[in-house]
């Protein structure tokens, strides 16, 4: 979207932190931060805190255009506020430093006070105003303070005296191997600089903390770093500056041994990969070329020693470059059958069983959006082909591992409660499934379950919960769970957790037929069945999305109340199974062009097989014709709801004589609700079957 020079002039922020602030719809909403925490000069708190601090985080840049980032340290109080719009800085000039070289009167500089041990910064730049070597002021352009995430917790202590500078000189590499690629590839923490020239103002430099797991920063063979950009403050100064001025420099310190690895070179923002989604937690990534490489061993005075608490739990709630790697296999693998161990059995209920799934090979797994549902093939006693089943994935994508929820009902599902023990494989596909949520969504959500329809309901809490600790906003969600009884009632710990996880933002509300054996408002909230009524009195007058799940008849009857509410068909979402499907009353605007069937006998070839059929109008579905001919395409609900029977189309087109609710290519037929569509005449329509 072009960006109006105007506003831009009138912004706190530059064209590059507004382009990606758009990107991500915020930049309204930033317009109006930017105005209240964007501040010319100190207050108290900050005022107060940087003399505490025993090092700074300067970013600068050399005559030469290059930034650089680097930690220097002193004895607490070395910093100082005379006045709120100056930070004094008692540091003796450090040539060995390449970032000293942007030190000088006039320069501008950034900083970063950052406390390991209390996780508390703030940031400022500003220019530097120096009289003489050992110390200078920063008179204040841009001061504001930064949220805790991804800082892991250390304690100090100084080893020499901190003026006194490493007995080692500065070591160029040139390339990334060696000690250099050994303190990249451990680190959970480093630090980044980066400027822009604004025309008509003097540069601005910012200098900012990245933390994740060990190891999340990746080197290539080509010797660039690519680093995942996780969820932040959307101030995007960082990543705001490269996308208008690629130079960045970056420090790695070794907080052990007090080494420092300082390089400088080029960035560039990346904002469409498929690393972003295979990496746990990664809203974009970066790419970084060091041009300069340099080790200085020991530059530190200070050592840190790592807390038995200290990993950041935001950092825990992301991946690794391993993950990703694992996924990205997992993901060429998406049609294939692929053998999985059952690790882990749980009961959850008197007729419901979880079954969590780990692969047997290297691939990992491949990401799945919570309410999908997993494809799943079981030898079956008695019977030569194994059975294809489909259960809804009751963890979410950030859980890293399928799990099934199963009510112990039909073959199939009987079958997995007698006979399956951990330690035993199931084969598994790819998951599948339209019946999703976004946790991003800032219009409250309401999920709605009966019975075993809690699972896919469950998958989405988790994920709503997750994504709004990570990002620090949880969506606002309503859960209405209806069971016959509090013995088959199923997770009662797991979703109590989440709701207590949100911190007041889930509302739970459990609804029992049978209340012989339960406590009011200790095990249920209300007795009965979900209804409007319930619905009205429960909930506040607002804009929902209702997410539904349960029974037919349940489904149904939910389903009409709503729209009978004049309730938009389109903020409905359901997931049907059983052997019934929920009939939807579409507004006319939503409905989609659908084929015609045809009208006359087709001919219909299965080329893997070799084998050519007439389909009659009125004689059923391509499933059906397959198996009057002797084949037998895997298949499971037959309501077009799961994408089992998913079949590339080679040649010719169909049609559909009950609307899918599955996911298919236009290359792709979900053959248990489609016929051979009208058309011209003489087309042929080949299955890859």
């Amino acid at each position: 979207m072009p960006i109006d020079a105007q506003s831009t002039m009138r912004s706190p922020w530059h064209v590059g932190e507004i382009t990606l602030q758009e990107k991500v719809g915020v930049a309204d909403r930033m317009n109006e931060v930017g105005r209240r925490v964007l501040r010319d000069h100190l207050i108290d708190q900050h005022r107060h805190f940087y003399p505490q601090l025993p090092f700074i985080v300067l970013g600068t840049v050399d005559t030469n255009g290059n930034a650089w980032a680097t930690l220097r340290a002193n004895r607490p109080g070395f910093l100082e506020s005379p006045d709120i719009h100056t930070l004094s800085v008692r540091l003796p000039r450090e040539h060995l430093d390449p970032a000293d070289a942007g030190m000088d009167d006039g320069d501008a500089i950034a900083m970063l006070g950052i406390e390991l041990h209390t996780r508390r910064r703030n940031r400022l730049n500003g220019t530097v105003h120096r009289t003489q070597q050992d110390s200078f002021d920063v008179r204040v352009g841009q001061s504001y303070g930064n949220c805790p995430q991804y800082i892991q917790l250390r304690d100090y202590e100084y080893v020499r005296d901190p003026v006194q500078p490493s007995d080692h000189g500065p070591v160029s590499f040139d390339r990334l191997d060696g000690r250099p690629a050994e303190m990249i590839a451990k680190a959970d923490t480093f630090f980044v600089a980066s400027y822009v020239d604004r025309e008509g103002e003097d540069r601005q430099i910012d200098v900012s903390h990245r933390g994740g797991k060990p190891g999340f920063v990746r080197i290539g063979e080509d010797g660039v770093l690519t680093i995942p950009d996780f969820a932040g403050n959307l101030f995007f100064n960082t990543l705001g500056n490269i996308l208008v001025n690629p130079r960045a420099g970056l420090v790695f310190a070794d907080f052990e041994s007090g080494d420092l690895l300082q390089l400088s070179g080029d960035a560039e923002v990346i904002l469409d990969s498929p690393d972003i989604a295979a990496f746990q937690g990664a809203e974009r990534l970066w790419r970084f070329r060091p041009k300069q490489i340099v080790y200085r061993q020991e530059a530190l005075p200070l050592r840190w020693h790592s807390r038995a608490d200290g990993p950041s739990p935001n950092s825990l709630m992301t991946g690794s470059w391993d993950e990703a790697a694992a996924r990205l296999d997992a993901t060429a693998l998406a049609k294939s059958w692929r053998p999985f161990r059952v690790a882990r059995i749980v009961q959850e209920s008197a007729s419901v069983r979880s079954f969590h799934l780990e692969p047997t090979d290297k691939d990992g797994i491949i990401p799945h959006v919570s309410g999908q549902h997993l494809p799943v093939r079981i030898p079956v006693k008695g019977s030569d082909v194994p059975a294809v089943r489909t259960y809804t994935i009751s963890s979410a994508p950030s859980d890293g591992t399928y799990r099934i929820s199963v009510k112990r009902e039909g073959l199939v599902s009987t079958h997995l409660h007698d006979a399956i023990r951990e330690g035993d494989i199931i084969e598994a596909r790819a998951p599948a499934g339209a019946f999703t949520i976004n946790a991003a969504e800032r219009r409250p959500a309401v999920l709605l379950a009966a019975g075993i329809g809690i699972t896919p309901l469950l998958a989405m809490l988790r994920h709503v919960v997750y994504e709004g600790r990570r990002t620090r906003r949880i969506r606002p969600t309503w859960l209405f769970y209806s069971a016959h009884s509090k013995s088959e009632r199923a997770f009662d710990t797991e979703l109590q957790a989440l709701a207590a996880a949100s911190g007041g933002v889930v509302k739970l509300v459990r609804l029992l037929s049978d209340t012989a054996d339960a406590v009011d408002g200790e095990d249920y909230e209300r007795q009965g069945r979900v209804d409007m009524n319930l619905l009205s009195t429960v909930l506040p007058f607002n804009d929902y999305d209702f997410y539904l799940c349960g029974p037919a008849g349940f489904m149904q009857s939910v389903y009409d109340c709503l729209r009978g509410l004049n309730i938009a068909d389109d903020r409905i979402h359901a997931e049907a199974f059983g052997p019934a499907s929920l009939q939807r009353s579409r507004n006319e605007t939503t409905r989609p062009p659908a084929r015609a069937a045809a009208g006359e006998p087709q001919p219909v070839y299965f080329m893997r097989s070799g084998k050519e059929a007439r389909w009659q109008p009125g004689s059923g579905t391509l499933l059906e014709l397959a198996e009057a001919r002797g084949l037998a395409p895997e298949f499971s609900c037959r309501l077009g709801n799961c994408g089992s029977c998913r079949t590339k189309i080679l040649s010719g087109a169909v049609a559909y004589i009950k609307e899918p609710t599955a996911d298919a290519a236009d290359d792709e037929a979900l053959i248990c609700c489609a016929v051979p569509a009208a058309g011209e005449a003489g087309a042929r329509l080949e299955l890859d079957i």
